[in-house]
Formats: structure tokens, C-alpha cells, sequence
């Protein structure tokens, strides 16, 4: 009802809309133990790489014995085995990967999704993912972005523009050129990312200079497009408003920091979490990844599971009480550093992260379509459990899907296609294709976009 009436509702009452709907979660995000999550990250910024561990001990312990006496799934998985009396042996607790979490995602939750915060994902491996989080949950994981965003000045009613998967607009936005919605309450303009392309992109870059935002945040794929038009069209970007960027969803290469770095006059700060509850690692400002052992565990893995430099990602993480993440594969990859940073925060370092390609769908109609645009296609979507996308045409995607065909309906099946649109307009043909299973590539990757032909482009 409420998503109807919005459909219909003048461009100002959208906006209030808009505004409430924030109120109302940043209620919850930012009350609470918020305050005292974010003082003692402060706190805590300069201890020592010992003492970071002996609060990631505890942290684990306090996880590992909550998932046991309220998760279902946890207490069977457990019955039969040894408790890891410490993080150096948490190596005979099982994987679980993102399959297993999401066939038994209701003997995982510790609680029901009328007393949570239920956040639906899709992620860049194309399966789909409802967890809930309790109320300390986010207001921890905002006190940790807030935390690492405020060493660049940012905190919640600064001016921002954003730069995400949400779906904001209708038909008469299009007409008349407005691609944003502003949240008045909190000074946050959000922009869709699902018209960014060279009929529009003039009135996006028009827009963010007279709205005149501190800070910038989302997929960098999207914000690149804007920065490219003002290049080829001459549009410089005036000096001093953009305090810094904070990119979301996808890697920041060499070239996309460079490119942005220099049009919008400003620096671009990369962070990895993800939706369904990542521990975190963020950029300092000295350039350097690093990973919060406050927040959660990260191991390092090879295909026999033995810790490496540079391999597949392994998280526990401790803002997921209610839908615990436990030794999960989270289908990402990540490169260890052994250097120290000077920046004065102890915490190990990442060299890179390596599982978040930056590829995208091209439409006519609406230009580019990134990975995280992609990966929300499965938002409100029951019963895919993979799906990948082939662009062999330029009018046409294929989708391949593997399905739970207990789960997936009609229903599901017309909720896919009608989010596709929402990305990629009217025109492109669409072909499902329901198959039993999806190869992997030679390096042993999935990649759940092939663009083949991004030469025409």
C-alpha cells in the first residue's frame, strides 16, 4: 500500500516520504547502545595490535556461545563437535557457505523478523539472502562506518549525495529530467543509478553542483559516469565542496580512484562490509586497508582451507547476533599485507580486495548497469538460488538461473523480471533460462555478469 501510494505522490511528498521513512530507521540505527559503540571505537583507535586481539577473543567467545543456546542450526551444528577454546583453533569449526546458510536460514535466525531489522541482499554471486539483524547489530555496524567515515569529517545531516540500488523514481521524474529524491531531515539527496547514461547524465552533474554536497557515496561505477560526461563535455567541477568520497559495493581500481579523485577535487575512500553482516575493513589516511578485529574474524584460506597470504575470504562476524555469520564464505577474495601503517591505528593490513569485479549489462534505454545493480534484481525475490547474465546482443540479456523449484513461483518469477526493468527499461529483450547448473570459469571464479560485448560499447 504504502509503495503504491508513493508511486503516485507528488515529487515534494515523496521527498517527506522519504525523510520519514529515515526518521524512522535512524531511530533504531542511531539510538540505543550507538553512542557508546562509537566512543569506544575512539577510544580504542590507537591500542595495540595485542590488545585489539584479546577484545577480538572475547568478542568470539560472546558470539559462539550466543549462537549455540538460540540458533537452531548452530546448536545442531555444534552437538558433535569440540568448541574452539580460542580464536588460533577455530579452524575445527565448519565452513559454511552461502548455499547452506540460505537452505537453512530459519534454524539460523536467533530471533523472528517482527523483533529484528530484516535486510534483504542479493550479492554479487547472484544467491539471494534475507538475514535479520538485532537493533545493537546496526547500531554497531553504523557506529563502525560512522566511526571510520568521521576520520574525514563525516557525520549523520552533513549534505550527501548517494549513489545506490534504490528505486526512487517514476514516470513523471523521467519527464521531466529529476533524477533524485531528497531526504530533507537528514540533508541526504539520493540519486538513481538506474538512468545513468548520456541522455541524462547532463542533468545529474547540473544537479549534484547546485545541491552542493560534502561528501559522496555509492557505486563508484555510477559516480564515474558523471565525472567521464563533465570531462568530454568541458563541465569542470568547482574546487573545495566535495569533502571526500566513500565508495560502496565495488572495487576502487588505480584508474576509477585517480579519475575521481581529480574531477571532483577530493579524496576517494574505499571500505569492504557487506549486506549481510561483513566485519569490516576501511581506508585511513594513509591510504592502507585495515581490518577491524573489532569487528569480526577475518581468515585467509587456499582450497584446502590452510591459511595463506592471498585466497578466498572466511568472516565471523560480531554484528550478526541475530542471524550469526560463523567461519562463512563469503565468496570474496582478499590479499594480506605484513607492513605496519604510521597512521596510528594498530590493526592488521589489507593489500587488496580482490572478489568485487567491477563489470556491468549495457542497455540502450538506460545506459550502464552495474554489479550492485545487478545483484539487487534479487531483492524481494524467493528461490534463486544462483543466477548468471549473458549480454551477447545489444537489445537482448539471457539469464541463466538455478532454482529452488519448492520455493520459486510465479510470483518470484514476475518480481525478478519487473526489478530487471527498473534497471534496464522497456526495450531489451529478456530470455530466463532455467538451468540445473552454472560452470564456473577456468580460474575456478563465478562470474555472474558476461558482457561480450562491451567492444561495441
Amino acid at each position: 500500500m504504502k509503495e503504491k501510494f508513493y508511486k503516485i505522490a507528488p515529487h515534494f511528498i515523496q521527498n517527506w516520504m522519504v525523510s520519514i521513512f529515515n526518521y524512522l530507521a535512524y531511530k533504531k540505527r542511531y539510538g540505543g547502545k550507538y553512542n557508546a559503540y562509537l566512543k569506544e571505537l575512539k577510544d580504542n583507535q590507537r591500542l595495540p595490535l595485542k590488545k585489539l586481539k584479546q577484545i577480538q577473543e572475547k568478542e568470539f567467545q560472546k558470539l559462539l556461545q550466543h549462537a549455540i543456546l538460540n540458533s537452531k542450526f548452530y546448536k545442531d551444528k555444534y552437538s558433535n563437535l569440540k568448541l574452539p577454546e580460542s580464536i588460533d583453533d577455530i579452524n575445527i569449526s565448519p565452513i559454511i557457505n552461502k548455499e547452506e546458510l540460505r537452505k537453512n536460514i530459519n534454524e539460523v535466525y536467533t530471533l523472528s523478523k517482527n523483533n529484528g531489522i530484516v535486510s534483504k541482499t542479493g550479492g554479487t554471486t547472484g544467491k539471494s539472502l534475507e538475514v535479520i539483524f538485532t537493533d545493537e547489530d546496526m547500531q554497531k555496524r553504523f557506529a563502525t562506518l560512522d566511526y571510520f567515515r568521521s576520520w574525514y569529517g563525516y557525520q549523520l545531516g552533513k549534505k550527501t549525495a548517494w549513489f545506490s540500488g534504490k528505486s526512487l523514481l517514476n514516470k513523471k521524474d523521467i519527464k521531466k529530467n529529476r533524477f533524485w529524491k531528497t531526504d530533507y531531515l537528514y540533508k541526504v539527496r539520493y540519486y538513481s543509478t538506474f538512468h545513468i547514461n548520456e541522455k541524462y547524465l547532463g542533468y545529474y552533474l547540473k544537479n549534484i553542483i547546485k545541491f552542493q554536497p560534502e561528501y559522496m557515496v555509492g557505486f563508484p561505477s555510477s559516480i564515474i559516469e558523471i565525472a567521464q560526461y563533465g570531462i568530454r563535455h568541458q563541465i569542470d567541477f568547482p574546487k573545495g565542496i566535495i569533502k571526500a568520497i566513500f565508495s560502496t559495493a565495488e572495487t576502487v581500481t588505480d584508474e576509477i580512484r585517480t579519475l575521481l579523485s581529480t574531477y571532483f577535487h577530493t579524496k576517494v575512500l574505499d571500505q569492504y562490509a557487506s549486506s549481510e553482516g561483513a566485519p569490516f575493513i576501511y581506508e585511513c589516511p594513509k591510504g592502507n586497508l585495515h581490518i577491524e578485529l573489532q569487528s569480526g574474524v577475518f581468515e585467509v584460506l587456499n582450497e584446502q582451507n590452510q591459511p595463506v597470504d592471498e585466497g578466498r575470504l572466511v568472516v565471523t562476524s560480531f554484528t550478526t547476533y541475530g542471524t550469526p555469520l560463523i567461519r562463512y564464505d563469503i565468496g570474496d577474495r582478499l590479499k594480506l599485507s605484513t607492513e605496519k601503517c604510521a597512521c596510528g591505528n594498530n590493526n592488521p593490513l589489507a593489500e587488496s580486495i580482490l572478489g568485487r569485479i567491477d563489470d556491468y549489462i549495457y542497455s540502450t534505454e538506460t545506459g550502464k548497469i552495474n554489479l550492485g545493480n545487478i545483484s539487487n534484481t534479487l531483492k524481494g525475490v524467493k528461490g534463486i538460488v544462483k543466477f548468471q547474465v549473458v549480454q551477447d546482443n545489444i537489445d537482448e540479456i539471457i539469464i541463466k538461473m538455478v532454482v529452488d523449484k519448492d520455493v520459486f513461483n510465479k510470483s518470484d518469477r514476475s518480481k525478478f523480471i519487473s526489478n530487471w526493468r527498473d534497471r534496464l527499461g522497456n526495450k531489451m529483450s529478456i530470455k530466463l533460462q532455467e538451468v540445473n547448473e552454472i560452470p564456473v570459469e577456468k580460474s575456478g571464479k563465478f562470474r555472474m555478469i558476461k558482457n561480450n560485448i562491451k567492444h561495441l560499447i
